[in-house]
């Protein structure tokens, strides 16, 4: 199957990597230049990695670069299934799958990996409703298991079922969710964050006896380690989304100190500061 991916930020490129290790042709579609050498930079180093711990031949490397294609020209994606992995906003979505529906046609498959934006509204307003469908991975794609494949009111069968193929021949587990609010994950997972915040703003206790406390519990990651991992201000648009959603129950309510560290720019690993400072 040929795939395209549109946007290589951190969540696009690992799905690009995870779909080409697979064996299927990827091409990676980035407006921005810089991004996208980036993205190619990483999936390098990745597959480096891997290959120095044993993880992966230098065959299955080879074959993995084989099958990427890096491209700024929209026109270049002319594939089978469309996984688009940008900005968490429904209009920035709906006009980037409108381009490639022109592009693409009728019997293209168009997946959505949004967190929270309605796969039945995406679809409403699609040139192609039928073929629409969510696929949604976990950050990083290239480790976590779990994907949700999420069946829009006009999801086809057969569309729905190529989606849950594809995800088996990624070698990913895939449930699929009723296009509900957050799906599984993110509405189980909202509190995990909002609940962590609540303690911090409380001054109960600080981002990092907290993520201590939950990493003793067993978990891999606390949740402002998590928030910087993902992107601090992509996990504040999903809370903001799930809050709307669910008729502004306070249960949901965004948090002032991530929006006070959104709106000073600060999103995490990939700005070099978030709830924590890195090394850029």
């Amino acid at each position: 199957m040929k795939v395209g991916i549109i946007g290589a930020g951190v969540m696009g490129r690992g799905i690009a990597q995870v779909s080409a290790s697979a064996g299927h042709q990827v091409v990676l579609f980035e407006i921005n230049d810089e991004v996208l050498q980036i993205a190619k930079t990483n999936i390098a180093a990745t597959l480096s990695k891997a290959l120095e711990l044993g993880k992966i031949n230098a065959e299955s490397v080879a074959a993995t670069h084989e099958n990427l294609q890096y491209t700024s020209r929209i026109a270049d994606v002319q594939v089978d299934l469309i996984i688009e992995a940008i900005v968490e906003k429904f209009e920035v979505k709906m006009q980037v799958l409108s381009q490639l529906a022109e592009i693409n046609g009728s019997s293209t498959i168009y997946a959505s990996n949004t967190s929270s934006i309605p796969l039945t509204q995406i679809a409403a307003n699609f040139a192609y409703p039928a073929q629409v469908v969510g696929i949604h991975y976990f950050n990083p794609a290239h480790i976590m298991k779990l994907v949700e494949v999420i069946s829009a009111e006009q999801t086809s069968p057969e569309v729905l079922q190529i989606a849950k193929n594809y995800v088996t021949s990624v070698n990913k587990t895939c449930i699929v969710a009723k296009d509900a609010p957050g799906f599984i994950v993110n509405r189980v997972a909202r509190h995990f964050y909002v609940e962590g915040l609540k303690i911090a703003e409380e001054n109960a206790a600080s981002y990092e006896v907290i993520d201590d406390l939950v990493r003793a519990s067993g978990f891999k990651m606390g949740p402002f380690e998590l928030m910087d991992l993902i992107g601090v201000e992509t996990n504040l648009s999903v809370t903001q989304s799930m809050y709307e959603l669910f008729n502004y129950d306070p249960k949901f309510r965004p948090n002032r100190i991530q929006q006070k560290i959104v709106q000073a720019g600060y999103f995490g690993r990939k700005t070099g500061k978030g709830f924590y400072t890195y090394e850029k």
